[in-house]
């Protein structure tokens, strides 16, 4: 057999503004994401085109002719296409991650294997890594939907649109857990875990660079991976990237404006729409996204040993703080049932859940339709955002996780964080849900925005001035985990523009892609709320999923033939190599 590859010659400028970084890739993603911002903020007024024309072009006038500039009309009618033709590809790549993820745990020749060499030790203990892992990774999410998603499901599931059960009642709370646990589970972990565990075997064991390249190499070889379809890999990873963290910016931001209308820092951050829904204003979105993004631009500056590392560790214990609130003040005992009953109705359901997929019948109001949309909306949505959001998270638990072996990795990286999902759901969300049932809450929770709802939840739960208090405290905590979001994917993306190199990046970068990431949040917000932003995740997911597949079976492939070095009695890392 042939020793493995440890050399990736990527090339990178020697001077200038660039230099270190690899241009095509650094300049492209620049690009791309520009033209993202400019065509989101284009005002709907500055462009007219004469008779509505036909075909793809009559997406962007109305029946008058004139430019609709709504990047959201146009996100939406690609992503309504990309929902109804790739719900089967999402459905079973997903599947694909979960499974290979606990093969090669569970596999003792690939299991015990070290993502370093024999002498590697961890860099960060165990709770650090553990808070930057879960910081980074879904920490925002889980503030917003740990009572919304719960409280969503058990008004509405699979089970109440084919009527097995009737929303919003005591008989539909397991199956609200089921699908809350599905969708923050296992196989949004595995697929972050898939990411990072191909990077660091192959950054770590044979020294590549550690960037998305280099976990193709064993499919597509050397020459491959740094020319041209190199370049194209990694800008795609970073397109997606920025996609990703501006989904979960979008959600955060969102809350955190609620959250300081809450403590009283004005009405002027909201404004009611002509629907009657509430929703963040432009001088809001303006406002918090500037004190956000400053704060993980400092952060991403002083790196990850310091700042990223002390935000997650004071996210990690205000989590904690406020768990233990619910705990104590919360539906204790229906929290904890939701929870242990939940775990074994989520891994009762996991073959099916995991592996069906709902076909529309084409007729509008039927039930096959119905389950589909419902689907595309939840489950396909929630696929395609970890996979957005998977090259980001897979290069940052690559970068931490130096020195473990296999099987500690895809233990800390996907058992552990989704079971902390859990007890949230079950615990935060049980208690709203309670709340509701018991008519202590009298719609206050249920009626209100998804962005709002946990702190009306302890509007309800505790007197005035106790309630302004814990919401200052969870306002804290989603600026830290904002915060630690934004600034690792600024250093995440400035890593793969650098061919991998995990050392301090020019300063400029770093501002413009923290600048990047809020236009993006703010200009899809305005354009088209919420909405536009998932869309284009959806979007920018679909070429990422195909890479991520393909670095599966680049893992794959590697483990193998190095289980077959090893009995054959040859060098399967790279100072192993280097000595012979």
């Amino acid at each position: 057999m042939r020793p493995p590859v440890t050399e990736l010659d990527i090339p990178t400028a020697d001077e200038g503004f660039y230099k270190g970084f690899t241009k095509i890739v650094a300049i492209s993603g620049k690009f791309l994401v520009a033209v993202l911002i400019i065509w989101a903020l284009l005002p709907a007024a500055s462009l007219t085109f004469g008779p509505a024309a036909e075909g793809p072009a009559s997406v962007f006038v109305d029946a008058d002719g004139n430019y609709s500039a709504a990047a959201s009309v146009v996100l939406g009618a690609v992503n309504s296409v990309i929902l109804a033709s790739f719900n089967y590809w999402y459905v079973y790549v997903m599947a694909f991650f979960v499974i290979l993820c606990l093969v090669l745990a569970l596999w003792p020749a690939s299991g015990q294997l070290k993502l370093g060499l024999e002498d590697d030790e961890p860099e960060f203990t165990n709770f650090s890594w553990f808070s930057m892992m879960f910081g980074a990774g879904i920490g925002i999410g889980m503030l917003t939907f740990a009572t919304a998603e719960p409280m969503y499901h058990w008004a509405s599931n699979p089970a109440t649109i084919q009527g097995i059960n009737e929303g919003s009642t005591a008989g539909n709370v397991r199956e609200a857990y089921v699908w809350s646990f599905t969708h923050w589970g296992l196989a949004a972990w595995s697929s972050y875990a898939i990411v990072g565990l191909a990077l660091a075997y192959f950054s770590y064991r044979r020294s590549l660079p550690l960037t998305i390249r280099s976990a193709l190499v064993p499919l597509f070889g050397r020459s491959a991976m740094e020319g041209f379809f190199g370049h194209v890999v990694d800008i795609v990873a970073v397109v997606a990237t920025v996609l990703g963290v501006s989904q979960t910016l979008g959600f955060g931001v969102e809350q955190f404006i609620s959250g300081l209308t809450r403590i009283g820092f004005g009405d002027w951050l909201q404004q009611t729409g002509a629907d009657g829904t509430v929703r963040a204003s432009a001088a809001g979105i303006v406002v918090a996204l500037i004190v956000i993004m400053g704060a993980s631009t400092l952060s991403a500056l002083s790196g990850v040993g310091k700042g990223i590392k002390w935000l997650s560790n004071i996210n990690m214990g205000l989590s904690f703080f406020i768990l233990a609130f619910f705990l104590i003040f919360g539906s204790t005992f229906f929290g904890l049932q939701a929870l242990f009953v939940g775990i074994f109705d989520y891994l009762v359901s996991i073959p099916g859940n995991i592996l069906t997929v709902w076909a529309s019948d084409g007729v509008e109001g039927s039930e096959a339709s119905q389950l589909a949309g419902w689907q595309g909306g939840w489950t396909i949505f929630y696929w395609a955002w970890w996979i957005a959001f998977a090259p980001f998270v897979g290069v940052f638990l690559a970068r931490i996780s130096k020195g473990r072996t296999v099987r500690e990795y895809v233990l800390g990286a996907m058992i552990v964080p989704a079971t902390m999902c859990f007890v949230w759901f079950a615990i935060v969300g049980g208690t709203a849900i309670d709340l509701e049932l018991n008519g202590d809450a009298a719609g206050a929770i249920v009626n209100t925005g998804q962005s709002d709802q946990l702190f009306a939840m302890l509007a309800v739960m505790l007197s005035d001035s106790l309630a302004w208090i814990m919401s200052v405290i969870v306002v804290i905590l989603l600026l830290t985990y904002l915060v630690t979001s934004a600034d690792s994917a600024v250093l995440i993306i400035n890593t793969i523009n650098a061919a991998g190199d995990e050392g301090p990046k020019a300063r400029p970068h770093i501002v413009f892609w923290g600048a990047a990431l809020a236009l993006v949040v703010g200009g899809l917000i305005v354009a088209g709320g919420l909405g536009a932003i998932q869309t284009a995740m959806v979007i920018g997911a679909l070429p990422f999923s195909l890479v991520m597949v393909l670095m599966g079976f680049s893992l794959l492939k590697a483990v193998v033939n190095d289980g077959r070095r090893s009995r054959r009695g040859l060098a399967s890392t790279h100072d192993e190599i280097a000595a012979e």
